[in-house]
């Protein structure tokens, strides 16, 4: 597995508009969605935008005046890259010590049925 840093609130919040969008995404479109949950000035949008594309989680198309973005890291690997470093932080890297403190931090028993299940099948 590459190694993906692990991205800002700010900058993350960019990246889940831009992977629930059809590629590409202008610049316009993610300040539409923005503005919807934490307004902020088109200045501080550029800015992320830019920095996303510095660490090469983005590429950028100019098409006349318009910027378009292009995801390069999917959802899929962030969320992957994530986990993984998740586990290796706080549970040695071991699945099972996640499992046990899942266990004894009140999770449902519907919740462990189907995390079961999901491992019966191979899904996970």
């Amino acid at each position: 597995m590459k190694v993906i840093k692990r991205l800002p609130e700010s900058e993350l919040e960019i990246m889940q508009i831009i992977w629930k969008e059809t590629a590409p995404v202008s610049r316009l479109l993610i300040e539409e969605r923005l503005q919807q949950e934490h307004p902020l000035a088109p200045t501080t949008i550029l800015t992320l935008l830019t920095r996303l594309c510095e660490k090469s989680f983005l590429e950028m198309k100019k098409e006349g005046r318009t910027n378009y973005y292009y995801p390069v890291i999917t959802e899929k690997e962030y969320l992957a890259s994530e986990s993984r470093s998740f586990l290796d932080r706080l549970f040695q890297g071991s699945v099972a010590n996640f499992a046990v403190a899942l266990n004894d931090g009140g999770v449902k028993k519907e919740e462990l049925e189907e995390l079961r299940q999901l491992l019966e099948k191979g899904e996970i």
